[in-house]
């Protein structure tokens, strides 16, 4: 069976209307007839057709590539005689739903339908619409016609400038200039048989066989072979999904890591869904070569220095197989050295992804202590506080939390009574020292920033090798993305919603520690965790505001500021941050699972080795 996960969508033309609305299939009455239509001109020269919801018939062209598994069946048609027009498509999906076509590649048809558009994920998704025809047929009038030579995609083809500006509006009613924006010269391909040659791997393979190249190799890339997105401003239009329609039997889709690359040909028709935007559904795969960068390995801390980790270990649970704790276990021992505090992210309750009314994680976190002291790890001690059912979002029933270890051979850790689910930890005066009324505690618990998301849990170390020192460390998980219009939707520039409530979350955290910067201007504050946005966010800004915390990552050369690949971009949401007193700390964002196809969790932990 072909690789490529199967796109949702509702039935053909004829089914109840609103399951096709529903399922994002916009077509009008079909009363209008376009005769003579040829696909430039059911295309058209912006984003949806000027015929849609009108039938045509007899359209010609040759059949390009068959997608016969899911609920999106049907083939690529595309005209063999193009106009002179760059920015209309030559090429159409012929969707037949859950019905296999009878053509084969190679095939000369025509084809009478009606023309549609469909959204994926649904037209309030956001995203671009597919030009379709629906309830189609077709006769054959060739058995064997030559295809279409592909539009080869590289750094000529694809302008930098990823998309026009519309203030935030809709660009689907802009006339496409492909020789200007990125999205549209992908758009204007839409269908049509592309290529990529020789092209460098820049999001490794994931669950449902996909995987990200770049087009545009010379462009913004990461030390270890991605691209880095680093402004909202480049997207890096260069980045294209592909999936496979070949056979697994003739060409099983590659298991690759970012650094590898996809030599020779590949090439298919240019597609487009929500899963990832613009995707060429390859019918030649180029060959698998190269090897990326082997996972990193830091350095152990010295006598005198404490080692601070931060690890989303990515929905943890007792239900989660024990394969995984024992990597994650090797990882924290080889990998990271074995650090003295760890602030972990995305621990689950229990009973895991069971909504049973658990909230407690013991379970959860001597499942992982265990594994790291068997993988020749020190024997860790945990400290968490559990949530409130329900309340901190996450995978329903999970109940996600925040959470530390420490290594009490190296590390003590101030218990002070008193912290719990819904009483938030305020910062006390200690004979001129700043200490915390509940250790561990919680930032602001029941403030609105936090609703059905994860609370800060601040705990307060010391480093037994320098007796007095105290650290405070606060773990973090903030709000998600959801909601997020992506990159290359059909709103530009697009909205980013879910900021207004990571903003709130970092003006408290920055407010906290403000306040034990008031108790002791000397105070040694560690701010770690899975912030969910970017070195350069507004969250960020808002985070580091009046310069009591200095985010690390600005401090790393450029081209190594990432630690997760999310749709072929490296990018930074894990951060560490310090307040002035820890000066001149080592930072390092350690390189083993973001960009590998095998991986442990999508985030790279990172590491920070300061001189209490």
């Amino acid at each position: 069976m072909p690789s490529g996960r199967s796109l949702r969508r509702p039935a053909a033309i004829g089914a109840v209307a609103a399951a096709a609305l529903a399922g994002g299939l916009i077509t009008a009455t079909q009363s209008a007839t376009a005769a003579g239509a040829r696909i430039h001109d059911i295309q058209g020269t912006t984003r949806t057709s000027p015929l849609a919801g009108k039938q045509v018939s007899d359209v010609p062209g040759t059949v390009t590539a068959v997608r016969s598994f899911g609920s999106a069946r049907g083939f690529w048609l595309q005209d063999p005689h193009p106009d002179s027009n760059d920015a209309t498509s030559e090429a159409v999906f012929v969707y037949t739903g859950k019905q296999t076509p009878d053509v084969k590649v190679g095939n000369a048809l025509t084809v009478s339908g009606t023309v549609s558009e469909y959204y994926p994920g649904g037209k309030d998704a956001g995203l671009q619409s597919v030009t379709e025809i629906t309830g189609a047929t077709w006769k054959v009038t060739a058995a064997k016609a030559p295809l279409p030579a592909p539009f080869k995609l590289n750094a000529s083809s694809i302008p930098h400038t990823y998309a026009p500006d519309a203030g935030g509006k809709s660009i689907e009613s802009l006339a496409l200039r492909p020789g200007k924006y990125a999205l549209d010269r992908y758009e204007s391909l839409e269908g049509m048989r592309v290529a990529v040659v020789n092209s460098p791997v820049v999001g490794p393979t994931n669950t449902h066989n996909e995987l990200w190249v770049t087009a545009d190799p010379d462009h913004d890339r990461t030390a270890r072979g991605g691209v880095l997105y680093g402004s909202y401003a480049d997207p890096n239009g260069g980045r294209v999904k592909v999936q496979s329609l070949v056979p697994f039997s003739q060409h099983p889709f590659p298991k690759a890591d970012v650094g590898d690359q996809l030599a020779g040909t590949t090439a298919g028709p240019l597609d487009y869904d929500n899963f990832g935007g613009y995707t060429v559904q390859a019918t030649t795969l180029g060959s698998l070569t190269g090897h990326g960068p082997a996972p990193e390995t830091t350095r152990r801390q010295k006598a005198d220095e404490l080692a601070v980790a931060t690890y989303n270990v990515e929905n943890l649970s007792p239900a989660t197989p024990q394969a995984k704790f024992d990597r994650l276990a090797k990882a924290l021992v080889k990998n990271l050295s074995s650090p003295d505090v760890v602030a972990l992210e995305e621990v689950q309750d229990d009973s895991g992804p069971k909504d049973d009314g658990t909230v407690t994680a013991g379970t959860t976190l001597k499942k992982l202590t265990d594994a790291i002291k068997a993988a020749g790890g020190p024997a860790y001690e945990a400290r968490q506080i559990d949530p409130v059912n329900d309340q901190d979002g996450g995978q329903p029933g999970g109940n996600i939390r925040v959470a530390f270890l420490f290594n009490p051979q190296r590390v003590g850790f101030t218990d002070i009574k008193g912290g719990n689910a819904t009483t938030p930890v305020k910062v006390v005066s200690d004979h001129g020292k700043a200490t915390l009324s509940a250790s561990p505690g919680r930032i602001a618990p029941t403030d609105p920033a936090w609703k059905t998301s994860r609370k800060p849990l601040v705990g307060q170390f010391s480093l037994k090798s320098r007796p007095g020192s105290r650290v405070f460390v606060v773990a973090n998980h903030f709000d998600s993305k959801g909601g997020d219009q992506g990159l290359d939707s059909r709103f530009q520039p697009p909205a980013r919603s879910s900021e207004i409530q990571r903003t709130a979350q970092a003006k408290l955290v920055n407010g906290f520690v403000k306040d034990l910067l008031a108790k002791d201007p000397k105070a040694e504050v560690v701010v770690a965790g899975d912030l969910n946005d970017y070195q350069f966010s507004p969250a960020l800004k808002d985070l580091t505001a009046g310069g009591v915390l200095t985010d690390q990552v600005g401090r790393l050369p450029r081209a190594e500021r990432y630690g997760y690949v999310y749709q072929g971009n490296s990018q930074v949401l894990d951060h560490m941050l310090t307040t002035k007193a820890l000066a001149g700390p080592d930072y390092d964002i350690v390189h083993v699972n973001a960009e590998y196809a095998d991986q442990a969790s999508d985030h790279d932990p990172q590491v920070l080795r300061i001189r209490p």
